[in-house]
């Protein structure tokens, strides 16, 4: 314990209130890898082909995967980088300093690191699924899953197969439209798309996705901030002709409750997933944090692109080349860079164009709430090329 907050200390003062996390990979067995997270062509199955590949990676996560008996112990869990010394998890950290790293009104009120974010990088759409609210969560111990959806233009040079969302369900679908769907799920293509409507995904954009909305998502690789939880329960039995195992219905479902198609139907809010204005209300296009002509004067442009969730929001910064900013924030943050090369404070920063499977990087951070408050000075060293960062904040205080 000693040794773990002495390394706490040395990342903090080393990076002087910003400190590095370890790329955190996560695959998913019932996934197809998309190939836009910069791994190694070789690394996609680094766990295991029985595992599934690599689709995802996590960033600033204090939440282990949830992936079945073959999870291995640190699933899911962002380590902090010290150099020269052991890493240590982030949740151990916040456990031990949370004042120092989150601050005192963030433990006070929510006890720790309560969102995460991740990449997720699919090459097909993924099930109809849904996220649960706190009351339908708390049946297995768990809480609720809100999340939110941003397609960065620098990791979408294609599009996979499927660009396209389905989000909720069509006005005018009823309770029994849902259970037939569930009580059919061995017979036959269970045709739950048919109760929906898919939106065309545009890089550049985002969603808010409260829970309990049923969503399939599409094809383009997403950055998906979201509260720390990983509950769900897949509703779409076929998709792209490969079919979903039942236990991925049943996964967060109470015992008693797993053949009962009117339990289903209660994970579903209903205003939300049949609300005739879904697109205007969760639909999110960038939006400027000051005015774009006096960012850009000083040498950078911030946008909010994730801001309609209480339980986290995000930024997309962009440095203009050969440019250096003090950027100050209200509260910490964890962020990954995503384009060009500069210094964070006296930390080297970079986008790499490819990683090893196990292999540290200089693109993930994490910025305490004291040195957030203070200002961090971001440079971009490139004469060039923008230096552009998403930033990944945790619920209001």
């Amino acid at each position: 314990m000693a040794n773990e907050r002495k390394n706490i200390e040395k990342a903090l003062n080393e990076g002087k209130g910003v400190f590095r996390l370890e790329p955190n990979w996560v695959p998913r067995s019932f996934c197809i890898p998309g190939r836009r997270l910069k791994l190694h062509p070789n690394d996609y199955y680094a766990y295991g082909a029985n595992r599934g590949g690599i689709d995802e990676r996590w960033f600033a996560s204090t939440t282990k995967a949830d992936n079945g008996p073959l999870t291995t112990p640190f699933e899911g869990l962002s380590f902090i980088h010290v150099e020269g010394g052991d890493h240590v998890l982030l949740r151990d950290a916040i456990e031990m300093a949370g004042k120092e790293i989150l601050g005192e009104a963030i433990m006070k009120k929510h006890g720790g690191w309560r969102a995460y974010s991740k990449f997720f990088d699919n090459q097909e759409p993924l099930p109809h699924h849904v996220h649960f609210t706190d009351k339908m969560a708390a049946n297995v111990g768990r809480a609720g899953k809100p999340e939110a959806y941003y397609f960065p233009k620098q990791l979408n040079n294609h599009g996979g197969w499927f660009p396209y969302t389905f989000f909720g369900l069509n006005p005018g679908t009823t309770p029994d439209d849902i259970k037939h769907c569930i009580t059919n799920w061995y017979k036959t293509d269970n045709n739950i798309l048919s109760l929906s409507k898919a939106y065309k995904l545009q890089p550049g954009t985002g969603w808010d996705v409260p829970p309990g909305i049923l969503h399939a998502p599409g094809s383009l690789l997403t950055y998906e901030p979201q509260r720390a939880s990983d509950v769900f329960s897949m509703f779409q039995n076929i998709v792209w002709e490969a079919y979903t195992p039942r236990d991925l219905l049943e996964k967060d479902i109470p015992e008693d409750k797993k053949n009962d198609p009117d339990y289903y139907v209660q994970l579903l809010d209903w205003e939300l997933n049949t609300d005739p204005l879904f697109f205007e209300h969760r639909y999110m296009p960038p939006k400027p944090c000051k005015p774009l002509e006096e960012m850009r004067a000083e040498g950078y442009q911030q946008m909010d692109i994730v801001y309609k969730s209480s339980y986290f929001f995000a930024k997309e910064l962009t440095v203009l080349p050969g440019k250096s900013v003090l950027i100050k924030d209200l509260a910490p943050y964890g962020a990954i860079v995503i384009q060009g090369h500069g210094k964070i404070g006296d930390l080297d920063i970079e986008s790499p164009a490819m990683i090893r499977f196990g292999q540290m990087t200089q693109d993930e951070l994490f910025v305490t709430e004291k040195a957030a408050k203070e200002g961090v000075r971001i440079t971009n060293l490139s004469s060039t090329d923008d230096l552009v960062m998403l930033k990944h904040f945790g619920p209001e205080v």
